[in-house]
């Protein structure tokens, strides 16, 4: 059976879907093991997330990746997407990454461990606890899999806790998909999309209200990168969605945050409009590749950005130390 050290691999599954006759039926799935509990294992397959009951599975084991990007990759992506959130406070230990923002999001406020730490593994998470624990916040890893496998099993033998997965999802660009279809191209109620070197008020509240406040930390997060856009969209009078746009990793990477759109403006194209014009944005500035980061649950954003293009580059999990 699969274990924690599997996380992140390439994975085979074979569950129990039925019986006929008295005999099980079977169904092979084949994908990318993003979790792993006492009752379920989750996995990205080229169809989406898929969740399967341990009390389901008849066999599971590891396979030969496919197409994996090479450490050198991952770790690229990586200092690219540290580039476009960057936090206000920062330290390092050897090529490892400290990061603090009062504690708005776990991207800003977790050590990323690419690299070589200066220091034997367990000494490096010791430095990171203490390093946290001065700041008074909860100590965070986040960690690329399976490039970051080993800090896992250190982290899973101290107890560690762990967020839901997160996947890091690429695509190259333009994104023709991300057009909207006929008939949507001006959004909801004549909404206009709008990009600005500087959030509006409006703007920051709405990306308040999705990460639970905004303090002065975040404001820096946000907007402290040198090539920035933030996506306003106007229907009647009103901002009905917002996203944002950066590039780094020099000049190579769009990343796309904060992709929003209010309740009542749903389904009507705009998430495509916000995405088509931030790209369009991003090619006119140089960068060749889009990347963003969504949490593996979140299906309906998954679904959306698999329709535009997107795949998973590889996956991360928050690590969460004990109390």
């Amino acid at each position: 059976m699969l274990r924690q050290q599997d996380v992140g691999h390439r994975i085979v599954v074979r569950r129990i879907v039925g019986i006929r006759e008295g005999r099980p039926l079977f169904s092979d799935a084949l994908g990318e093991l993003v979790e792993l509990s006492e009752t379920h294992l989750t996995l990205a397959t080229a169809q989406g997330p898929l969740r399967v009951p341990v009390a389901q599975v008849h066999r599971a084991k590891r396979v030969p990746p496919t197409r994996r990007p090479t450490a050198a990759a991952v770790v690229a992506l990586e200092r690219a997407a540290d580039e476009a959130w960057p936090a206000p406070t920062r330290g390092r230990l050897g090529d490892w990454l400290l990061r603090s923002a009062e504690g708005w999001t776990g991207r800003a406020n977790s050590a990323l461990p690419i690299g070589d730490p200066d220091r034997p593994l367990a000494a490096a998470v010791d430095a990171v606890e203490r390093w946290y624990a001065e700041r008074g916040q909860p100590a965070l890893i986040n960690t690329p899999l399976p490039l970051a496998a080993p800090v896992g099993a250190e982290l899973d033998a101290r107890g560690w806790g762990t967020r839901p997965p997160t996947l890091v999802q690429t695509a190259p660009l333009p994104l023709p998909a991300s057009t909207p279809a006929s008939g949507q191209a001006d959004g909801w109620g004549g909404a206009v999309v709008e990009l600005a070197t500087a959030p509006s008020d409006e703007w920051l509240g709405i990306a308040a209200g999705r990460k639970g406040g905004l303090p002065d930390a975040a404001r820096h997060v946000l907007t402290a990168v040198d090539q920035v856009r933030f996506a306003h969209v106007y229907a009647d009078g009103a901002l009905v969605a917002v996203g944002r746009g950066t590039v780094t990793g020099q000049g190579r990477w769009l990343g796309l945050s904060l992709i929003e759109v209010l309740p009542a403006a749903r389904r009507q194209g705009l998430a495509r409009r916000v995405i088509h014009e931030l790209t369009s944005w991003g090619v006119s500035g140089g960068a060749t590749h889009a990347f963003l980061q969504v949490e593996q649950r979140n299906t309906a954003a998954v679904a959306l950005y698999q329709r535009l293009g997107l795949v998973t580059h590889h996956t991360y999990l928050t690590r969460v130390a004990p109390n």
